[in-house]
């Protein structure tokens, strides 16, 4: 469900503004202090306006009051279960993917049908084309295709297998072809599943350190602001005896009440909780599952990425990109000798050197007949494979392809010469930090197939603007030196590690940590697991190991390695969502309090009916001090409700460094936190007077 799908959802709407209502539950209240005391203050304003009434005196001005106050608690309560029942319906969605199936359980040898319920940690289940899988485990026995659509929304099959960094499954995904025997890894209600959902229905949401340091400080200004409008009741009765004047319908319960509301950081503290919610809601909505808010918030001041080579900064696959043939040889002689050796290759390097020669000189693959053709395939002792044909005229051609040395010895043992310019291809290539395939017909040596680990599009452009945020990439690889050197100069990353063992990864993330810096790392497999466990923010990949995904604070439904830099972004978001509206309630009680206090106290010390020297303070021209404080607390109200769809959509992400933003954020949120309740309060005093309110 998109963001903006979320406003006009009917059943989400209707479920917000119900538990609104519940939410008006003073033990709920008490858990955000800021609007405790403005529910308190919707309490004794009410009593109030009944005290009036009953008494027969006026209470319309009273009246309103109470309404408005009790409409910026509702607000403040809609925000909040808004973005709780986005997480709810993604938590139905889930809970759709949970089946309470049939397991057939090994027990002494035999299978015996059981309630998935039943299964506890350790038990061993077996899993056929079709079998709904019962519950978390890892695979100890075979390889199968499995649908994990429920869980990812990605329809098409993934492999998963014994022994290996893809063996963990989860629950109320479906076997789609083979068998295996899974080892549950969970116990009822402890599974990914179930702990998934409770955190993303927000029951186990903790606040974090973040929101607790900002909680500090909204109730600081809260009691600096109900102390100042305390004193200012005395104030006001000392200058009122002395100008001989009456106060008191100015400056009473109803209104300092008011102006306490309307004083402290309000909107702010209606939001936070919604903006928290809704920056793990925005991670779900990528498909990626926050352990905790915590995680979310770190994420945003990640300044160290290391990202694994292979699948995140390149494609995965090593690719044919040119032919380099040996002297004397020509080009399409050599594509056609690749192309025929590599029919039978079903890795995608063989797959992209077919490609290739079709696409450079036109060259389609023959058929071979299986009387024509022996195919050899790759082992790791020959280190090459290829192709034997029987020609027309009843020749025996023997084309192979494979490792520089492999083919050197091949072609040597046959009498045939290994060219010095062959050996300096391989070497150029290798530097370049390609895989260098030479290819051999009989015994002549026809040239080298320069593999290259192509590098993604765009990843450069990712770096670039990490770059810019304050973040530095390190790429990490098991190639060697030259290799990483090169891969890593085309990324654009700013370091790397090369020939990186999980000792190295531990170790180097341990070091990062201890210079102030704050690292993200992805990993899939067991030995991953440490180096996410200590890792600021550990994101798991969920067709990894089951140790892994224990070890994150994060899970990637989608298990791509590049969803690393969305979660910085989303993050930064956060981080960036709650600093803007922080700034702009802040901005917002200076801007109220300059327009209320004027008007209140216009009238004081005047002369002969003139208007008194506070008078000229009043520089909005409110009509009275009853329609500034009514305008100002109807205004206090409305900019909460207006501000929810931004919290829950969180302030439009640049990639800045952390100085651009706060300048940024002090113009636009600063700036135009004063100045929109001016024009705000203003618009609502010619309203309220002009309807003739008070």
């Amino acid at each position: 469900m998109s963001s903006a799908s979320t406003f006009t959802d009917n059943k989400i709407l209707k479920q917000a503004l119900l538990d609104s209502f519940t939410k008006l539950d003073p033990r709920v209240q008490f858990k955000n202090p800021v609007m405790f005391i403005t529910w308190l203050g919707a309490v004794v304003v009410t009593v109030v306006t009944f005290h009036r009434m009953i008494s027969g005196l006026g209470f319309g001005f009273e009246f309103q009051l109470a309404l408005w106050l009790w409409f910026t608690v509702l607000f403040a309560n809609f925000s909040e279960a808004l973005a709780e029942g986005r997480g709810k319906a993604q938590a139905e969605s889930m809970k759709k993917t949970r089946s309470h199936t049939m397991a057939r359980k090994i027990m002494n040898g035999r299978e015996e049908g059981v309630v998935s319920l039943a299964l506890r940690k350790g038990d061993i289940v077996v899993c056929e084309t079709g079998d709904v899988i019962p519950g978390d485990g890892e695979i100890i026995e075979g390889i199968a295709t499995v649908d994990e659509s429920a869980i990812t929304g990605e329809s098409a099959p993934v492999v998963r297998e014994a022994g290996g960094d893809r063996s963990a499954v989860t629950g109320g995904t479906r076997v789609i072809s083979d068998r295996i025997l899974i080892r549950i890894t969970t116990d009822p209600g402890n599974s990914f599943l179930d702990r998934m959902i409770s955190l993303v229905e927000g029951a186990k949401r903790q606040k974090t350190p973040n929101e607790i340091a900002l909680g500090i400080l909204l109730v600081s200004l809260t009691v600096v602001f109900v102390l100042a409008v305390i004193t200012l009741k005395f104030f006001a009765d000392y200058s009122a005896r002395s100008a001989g004047q009456d106060l008191s319908e100015i400056v009473n319960m109803p209104v300092l009440i008011a102006l306490v509301v309307c004083l402290i950081p309000t909107t702010i503290g209606g939001l936070l909780s919604a903006i928290g919610i809704s920056g793990m809601d925005r991670l779900i909505r990528k498909n990626v599952i926050a352990k905790s808010g915590r995680a979310v918030e770190a994420a945003g001041d990640i300044d160290v990425l290391m990202l694994d080579k292979t699948g995140t900064i390149t494609l995965g696959n090593r690719m044919a990109s040119e032919f380099v043939p040996a002297p004397g040889v020509s080009a399409e002689r050599l594509a056609e000798a690749s192309q025929l050796a590599s029919l039978s290759d079903e890795t995608p390097e063989g797959r992209s050197i077919v490609v290739l020669a079709k696409q450079k000189f036109s060259l389609r693959a023959e058929k071979l007949d299986p009387h024509q053709a022996h195919f050899v395939p790759f082992t790791a002792q020959t280190r090459m494979s290829g192709v034997d044909i029987v020609t027309e005229n009843g020749a025996l051609r023997s084309l192979r392809k494979g490792a520089a040395d492999s083919l050197q010895k091949h072609v040597e043992s046959q009498g045939g010469i290994y060219p010095a310019e062959v050996k300096k291809s391989v070497e150029a290539i290798a530097k370049q930090g390609g895989t260098p395939l030479v290819v051999a017909d009989g015994h002549q040596v026809l040239g080298v197939i320069y593999l290259k680990d192509i590098v993604k599009g765009g990843i450069r452009e990712r770096f670039a603007e990490l770059r810019r945020m304050g973040i530095r990439t390190v790429m990490v690889t098991g190639d060697n030196p030259l290799t990483a050197a090169a891969i890593a100069a085309e990324a654009g990353v700013d370091d790397y590690m090369a020939q990186a063992t999980p000792e190295m990864k531990l170790q180097r993330i341990r070091e990062e940590q201890s210079k102030g810096h704050l690292v993200a790392m992805t990993g899939d497999g067991t030995n991953d697991a440490p180096a996410l466990a200590q890792a600021d923010v550990g994101v798991a990949m969920n067709t990894g190991t089951q140790a892994a995904r224990e070890a994150g604070n994060m899970v990637d439904l989608d298990s791509n390695p590049t969803k690393l830099i969305e979660i910085v972004e989303t993050g930064k978001q956060l981080l960036m969502t709650r600093g803007a509206l922080t700034t702009f309630s802040i901005s917002n009680d200076i801007a109220k309090y300059f327009a209320i206090i004027p008007a209140m106290f216009a009238g004081l010390y005047a002369v002969k009916g003139a208007d008194g020297p506070l008078s000229s303070l009043n520089v909005m021209g409110l009509s009275s001090a009853q329609s500034a404080v009514l305008s100002a607390v109807i205004f206090n109200a409305l900019i909460i409700i207006a501000l929810v769809p931004l919290a829950l959509r969180g302030v439009p992400y640049r990639a800045m460094g952390a100085n651009k933003i706060l300048q940024r954020n002090l113009v636009i949120y600063g700036l135009g936190g004063v100045l929109v309740p001016f024009v705000g309060i203003k618009l609502i005093d010619v309203i309220v007077v002009g309807l003739g309110l008070v």
